[in-house]
Parts: C-alpha cells; sequence; structure tokens
C-alpha cells in the first residue's frame, strides 16, 4: 500500500510506501542540531548540519512539455513556503531512489551532499534524467539534446514554486559535471552558477576517445559495459506502481548498445561536437567553479575552461581520483571539506553573501612532492595558487632530447629506433583512478622496452605546474601509428615514477576532425603536450623521458606493428617551471573533510570482497593477459527495503607481436529485490580487432524472478578509420 501527497493541482509530491520509514510520510528531518559555521572544524561525521530543519521527500514529478514526467528526489527546508530558497539542482541517470553500483549506492551517496545543503538554506533536488531510474521516457544516448532540452524545462519548473526565489545552481561530477556545462551553455535565466567537477568541455578528447585514440572506457570494466546495463534498469514499483514492468519492457525494447554508436565515430565529428562546449567557448556565460583531480582522466580540463572562459570562474585541481574532494575513504588524498568550500560558492552566487570567494585566486593546485604511487593513500605537498591562468609567472625550461639523454644543449643529431612490443603500459593500466590499486606503479618494466631520455641528477629541487610538452622528431614504418609518451621522475636507487604524460594517435597530428595518413620513412615534427600536473622535482633524483608506440591496455593499439625512428638532438622536453610563490603559505585553509552519515540507513547481507587484478605472461608465445573481476556485496538500503548487488568480470588479451590479437570480453550483472519485486540486468560485451575492422558484439539480458524475459545481441563490424 501506499500513501500519496498532492499539490492543489492534483501533482503527486510524495509517493512511498506505508511499510517504509514512516518519517517520510512528513517528510524526514534532518539537521535538528544546532548551527555551526561552514568551514568550522570537523566533529565526528554525521553530527554538523545547518541552522534550517529539512523534509526530505521522497519523489516529485516534474512535468515536461510533452507530457512526460521526470522523477525526483528533494529536500526542503521545513519553512521554504514562508522563507523561500535557492534551489541547487544535480542532474543525473543513477537512479536517485536506490542506484547501486561496484563504487556504493548513489542514494546513499546523495544524503551525504544535499541534507547538508538543504540545511543550509538550498532546496536540493535530485532528478532521474528522462528513460532513467522513476523517469518516464525511454533510454537516451550520451548528453542528448533531449536531456538538456528536459534540464532547461525542470529549471524553469522549479524556479516558479512557491518555495524557490527563482535561483538555480547545478552541480555534479561526471555525468552530473557535464550535464551542469551543457546545460548552462544553453542560457536558462533561473541558472545563476554552477559547479562542475570531473568533466569535460570537449566530448571526443577525453572520453571514450583520447586523442584519436580508443581508450580503455569504450568497453569492458570502465564505462562501456555499464551504462548499457544502466539504461535497461526498471523503475521502482513503489514509485510508478503496477505499470513497472510495462516502463521496464519499453526501455529494454528501445535500448541501444552504446558503445557500438561511439565506436562509429572515430573521428571528431558533429556527433561528438554536439554539447562540446569547446564549440564556442565565448559563448558560455555562467558562473562555473571547475574542480578536477591529478588522478582523474580529466585532469587537463579545469586549466583549459579557466583558460577559454570569459565568464566570473574559478579552478580547483586536487591529489583526488574521480571522486568528490570529501571523500577520503577510498584515497588518494589528501581530502578537503569540499561541502563547506561548495557553500561558499552557493551562497556567493544564489544569495548574494560576500563570502570572500571571488577575492581569491583563480586557480588553486595541490603541489606534489611525491609522484603518485599504487598503494599510497596520501600524497605529499602542499597547496599553491595563481590569480590568473594562464600564468605569466610560469616560465618555459627547455631540455634537449641527446643520444645521451636529456641535456641543456642539442647535441649531434642520432637515430634511436624502437622496434614494436604491444605488452607497454601495464605499469599503468587505466586512465582513471578510483582507488589506490589503480594508480601507476613502478615504470621499470616499461622503461626497459621503450626508448629512454634521463637527465643527470637534478642539483636544486624545482616545481612545474601545467603542461610539459614534447617535441619529436620521428619517422614510423606504417601509416597508422600510436605514440605515448611517459615524463618520470627517477629516484637514485632507480625506481621510475611517473609524473605525467599522454598518447596521440599521429594521424590526428594536426586535426581530429580531419585526420590524414603519415608516409612511411617520412620525418615529422611532433609537439605533444602531456597532461596537467602539479609536481616537485627533488634534488638528486633524474627527470626520464620514455617514448612507446603502444600504451596497452588504456589505449588500443594500432593496426599493425609499428617501428619508431626518434631522431635524438633534434627532439625537446619543455617544463612548465613554476618560481616560489609567498603568497601560498596565506591561502585560506581547507579543513578536514567532512561528509555526514546517510539517513537511510544500509545493511551488508553479504560483505564485498576485495576486487582483483591478475596479468599472466606466457613467455613462450608473448601473451599477456589481464583478468579483472570485482563484486560490490549484498546490501539492503534499509529505509526503503530494497536490497542490491552487482559484479564485473574481464579478461584483455593480446600478443605482443600482433596488434590484431587485441581482444576484450567483459561482463556487468546488477540486481535489485525487495519482497516480490526481483529484477536482474546482464550486459555484456566481446571485441576484437583485424586491420581494418572492430568486430564488435554486445548483449542485453533481463529477468524476473529468474526467468530471462529479455535478450538482444548486437553483432556489428565497423570499420577502422585510421584508428
Amino acid at each position: 500500500m501506499s500513501v500519496t501527497n498532492k499539490n492543489d493541482d492534483g501533482s503527486v509530491i510524495h509517493t512511498v510506501p506505508q511499510r517504509v520509514n514512516p518519517a517520510l510520510l512528513a517528510g524526514n528531518t534532518v539537521g535538528i542540531l544546532s548551527p555551526t559555521t561552514a568551514g568550522a572544524q570537523t566533529p565526528e561525521a554525521g553530527v554538523r548540519t545547518g541552522p534550517r530543519k529539512v523534509r526530505e521527500i521522497e519523489n516529485i514529478w516534474i512535468p515536461m512539455s510533452d507530457g512526460t514526467k521526470i522523477a525526483a528526489r528533494m529536500w526542503l527546508p521545513e519553512d521554504a513556503e514562508s522563507n523561500p530558497v535557492p534551489v541547487l539542482m544535480e542532474y543525473i541517470p543513477y537512479r536517485k531512489r536506490d542506484g547501486a553500483s561496484l563504487t556504493g549506492s548513489s542514494r546513499l551517496r546523495d544524503e551525504t551532499i544535499h541534507p547538508y545543503l538543504a540545511s543550509h538554506g538550498y532546496a536540493c533536488v535530485r532528478p532521474d534524467i528522462r528513460g532513467s531510474g522513476d523517469s518516464e521516457g525511454l533510454p537516451l544516448d550520451e548528453y542528448v539534446k533531449q536531456e538538456q532540452d528536459d534540464g532547461v524545462e525542470i529549471i524553469a519548473w522549479l524556479a516558479r514554486q512557491s518555495w524557490c526565489t527563482g535561483k538555480v545552481g547545478m552541480f555534479g561530477i561526471s555525468w552530473g559535471g557535464y550535464s551542469a556545462l551543457q546545460v548552462a551553455a544553453r542560457r536558462p535565466p533561473e541558472l545563476k552558477a554552477i559547479i562542475t567537477l570531473c568533466s569535460t568541455e570537449d566530448r571526443y578528447t577525453e572520453e571514450p576517445y583520447h586523442n584519436g585514440l580508443v581508450a580503455d572506457g569504450m568497453f569492458g570494466l570502465a564505462w562501456g559495459i555499464l551504462y548499457p546495463a544502466y539504461c535497461c534498469r526498471p523503475p521502482d514499483p513503489a514509485i510508478v506502481g503496477d505499470r513497472w514492468r510495462d516502463m521496464w519492457m519499453e526501455r529494454l525494447q528501445n535500448v541501444d548498445y552504446y558503445p557500438a554508436i561511439w565506436l562509429a565515430h572515430q573521428h571528431r565529428d558533429a556527433y561528438w561536437k554536439h554539447a562540446s562546449i569547446s564549440e564556442d567557448y565565448g559563448a558560455f556565460e555562467c558562473p562555473v567553479y571547475a574542480v578536477g583531480g591529478w588522478f582523474d582522466p580529466y585532469r587537463s580540463t579545469v586549466a583549459r575552461m579557466l583558460a577559454n572562459f570569459k565568464c566570473p570562474r574559478k579552478g580547483l585541481v586536487g591529489p583526488w581520483g574521480h571522486e568528490y574532494p570529501n571523500y577520503s575513504d577510498r584515497g588518494p588524498g589528501p581530502a578537503i571539506d569540499w561541502l563547506a568550500e561548495s557553500l561558499r560558492w552557493w551562497d556567493h552566487w544564489l544569495k548574494d553573501i560576500d563570502t570572500g570567494i571571488m577575492e581569491e585566486p583563480l586557480y588553486r593546485v595541490w603541489m606534489q612532492e611525491e609522484p603518485m604511487m599504487r598503494g599510497v593513500h596520501q600524497i605529499p605537498g602542499r597547496w599553491v595558487a595563481e590569480d590568473s591562468w594562464p600564468s605569466s609567472r610560469i616560465k618555459p625550461r627547455k631540455l634537449y632530447i641527446t643520444k645521451d639523454g636529456l641535456e641543456s644543449n642539442p647535441g649531434a643529431e642520432t637515430a634511436r629506433v624502437l622496434k614494436p612490443l604491444q605488452t607497454v603500459g601495464t605499469t599503468a593500466p587505466g586512465r582513471m583512478v578510483r582507488r589506490v590499486k589503480d594508480a601507476p606503479t613502478d615504470q621499470r618494466i616499461d622503461d626497459a622496452r621503450s626508448l629512454t631520455f634521463d637527465s643527470e641528477p637534478i642539483e636544486e629541487d624545482f616545481e612545474i605546474l601545467g603542461a610539459p610538452v614534447v617535441t619529436l622528431d620521428l619517422a614510423v614504418d606504417q601509416s597508422v601509428a600510436l605514440l605515448s609518451v611517459r615524463l618520470n621522475e627517477v629516484d637514485p636507487d632507480g625506481l621510475s615514477k611517473r609524473v605525467t604524460y599522454d598518447v596521440l594517435n599521429l594521424t590526428h597530428r594536426d586535426s581530429h576532425e580531419f585526420p590524414e595518413p603519415l608516409e612511411p620513412g617520412k620525418r615529422y615534427r611532433i609537439r605533444l603536450p602531456l597532461d596537467d600536473c602539479a609536481h616537485v622535482f627533488k634534488s638528486g633524483r633524474r627527470i626520464r623521458v620514455a617514448v612507446s608506440t603502444s600504451h596497452w591496455p588504456s589505449y588500443w593499439p594500432s593496426p599493425e606493428p609499428v617501428t619508431l625512428t626518434l631522431y635524438a638532438g633534434r627532439s625537446e622536453l619543455e617544463l612548465p617551471v613554476r618560481p616560489p610563490r609567498a603568497e601560498d603559505w596565506e591561502l585560506n585553509p581547507f579543513d578536514p573533510p567532512f561528509s555526514p552519515e546517510p539517513t537511510s540507513g544500509r545493511t551488508v547481507l553479504e560483505e564485498a570482497p576485495e576486487p582483483t587484478r591478475v596479468s599472466e605472461w606466457d613467455a613462450a608465445t608473448g601473451k599477456l593477459t589481464i583478468r579483472n573481476a570485482q563484486n560490490s556485496g549484498r546490501a539492503r538500503i534499509d529505509a526503503i527495503g530494497t536490497e542490491s548487488w552487482s559484479t564485473e568480470s574481464e579478461v584483455k588479451e593480446i600478443f605482443d607481436h600482433d596488434p590484431t590479437s587485441a581482444k576484450i570480453e567483459a561482463q556487468y550483472i546488477t540486481a535489485f529485490m525487495r519482497d516480490e519485486w526481483n529484477v536482474r540486468v546482464e550486459s555484456s560485451v566481446r571485441v576484437s580487432v583485424s586491420k581494418d575492422d572492430y568486430l564488435f558484439v554486445g548483449q542485453i539480458k533481463a529477468f524476473e524472478h529468474e526467468a530471462e524475459v529479455f535478450t538482444k545481441t548486437w553483432n556489428r563490424t565497423i570499420p577502422r578509420m585510421l584508428v
């Protein structure tokens, strides 16, 4: 049985099963303790709140102009009808009611953010994007126009409500960061500011492609296998009623296996230009706080946005992976009190409170004193800042790549030849770091199978901030070739630690939109900016540049083995050297990380085992096999009684002598159950390559009470277009 509350116009504002937490029927009260100042020293987790009591509303329906209803969860100050508040919206497809994944429950994560902000005088709204979670409509590809149209309508609807001041902000990480940028680019008048975390303004250059190469996020344990499954999960019967099964079948029948679509668009065409804010930086007007992490795939995008946007803006990059800056349990860190920092931004732009945030330096970053290494939870360093970006204070320091290493003078031209090996790259097996176990390890295995160039031991510490640039004179023996360059720091004992790196499909040397094949044997001068970084090179250590023609399994290989000739004496490294800045010691300090306890409660029914990653090397055949597996365990969200679990498995393999031997097989399973509701979705993918094609097989299966109710297979041969 359900209890439903309605507005005067009859629209549902609150639907929840009666057996669930009765507090939800009247609106759960959050924030009952005495108020504290944002940014105060952190008490124990779950204690600190703002001055206003909060009503938690399990579901509201937001009507779209085409009749579709968007489902949203909301946290509203109890006195908002008499004392209206601005709205903060996080717009994502991750099931606001019961979303579960290997990194945790989106419902419980929401409860560590939204109630806190609401207790400080904001209405916080978490819609499910059309066709996801409990919202009506059909599943969509990433970032389509309909999603942005809906976002603009949702903002206008929220601003019209009696409890709203008419001002709206958007924020989010990853998809939510993309959404905030893309909706803001539409200039809805009610949207006054955004915060975008771990996202990008250019959809093509970062993921699932990167500089013209197919990144590991296209398939496997990363995004490519997860998203099709996410699109196929049913709505909750407690919210949508008996029509849940019909809605589920409609979703299943209309879903596509989206990575096959992405793989068909291998160049930066109109598909990727859509919703890429970089197409017209000058048109972006909304104030933006751009936040990233040095171990996130989008680590360079914050600097690009600061350099190109003309709107009011701030940038922050910390020693984090693909996480909110206050989450310290998985690392790396140190984490900060991000909730208090974000509140300063919102109070300035949505409440006209002078928090001082816009008087502080434009760009603030964590200056690392040691490179990130696998297993290291806390990165030594300090906070530094620049008042403008690019900063006129930062000057290039040039080192020449010579036959003897990295030197101050060019030296005589010398040809260095690298024979092809397909397994270079295993010391850093993924572009995304979520846990310290995902971070790079000792680079010596890959260094030994690359062309390397070392400096003499550094005589005096110096720091860099920005993008190091490598310029290489080179030739290859194939028309399509991958170039990988790593910048490492080498300890006196030989330990090689990656500072930064980047890759390039050399056919994209002049354009991602109009790539051109290489002429075998012809010399080219290639300029490759590496990923942005902030690092202190220490005296007594050496700087190393390592060059290879493969980076597996992070990037898929070229069609044929590539022999590289690099001309030392005509190649160079440019480091963005940052002089000391006394004002860094006077920066407003961040408080220790704080995350309130989720209000719904969670009971672990089966503990999650540790993720496994096993690499198998067959010395006789030169075959590398990488096996990854993860299991979320089984848990119940106590407030709604829903149990969930998920598993992932993946096998990647390649032979050292044959790039067309690259293949991947992966499976993702996600399941929900409560009383008589028991559903499961399985997503699987198998991808292999020839010199001319990608061979793609994707499959979706759906089960109710262990009975298979749907299956569909996508079997596609997709031509390689200079990839």
